[in-house]
């Protein structure tokens, strides 16, 4: 049987917002990066497991906007049994560090963005916008 992939959407960042570890990413951090060229969809971070594909990836007001599709049925069966989180695999080119700690993130190399159980920035979430129908 093969699955018809599932469309989701969500934040890979929120700007302004501090993640656990107390790095803020600026509005205009990835628009050198996001120039590069196409930006793989793994699960929990773990080179070579390809979720699916991302089809739009932008910076808006509030943050990392992705789109796309989950294509590998393991990955697809943990988004319908509640997966939701997105975590940004990343290269930081240019930041300050912030009092307290944690950095500014000014400019960023984006590596990867991933499905994941628990994401460093708790409102980088996804939700599924439409899971077909299983096709034979």
């Amino acid at each position: 049987m093969i699955s018809a992939p599932v469309l989701v959407e969500g934040y890979a960042a929120v700007f302004g917002a501090a993640d656990l570890s107390g790095d803020v990413v600026r509005a205009g951090a990835f628009a050198r990066s996001l120039k590069s060229g196409p930006v793989p969809m793994l699960l929990q971070h773990r080179q070579g497991a390809i979720a699916g594909r991302w089809t739009r990836i932008i910076e808006d007001g509030r943050g990392l906007f992705v789109r796309g599709l989950i294509e590998r049925p393991g990955a697809q069966t943990l988004a319908r049994a509640g997966l939701d989180g997105l975590s940004i695999g990343f290269r930081a080119r240019f930041w300050t560090p912030r009092v307290g700690g944690g950095r500014d993130l000014k400019e960023v190399d984006l590596v990867e963005v991933s499905l994941v159980a628990e994401p460093m920035q708790p409102r980088a979430r996804f939700s599924i916008i439409a899971a077909a129908a299983r096709a034979a």
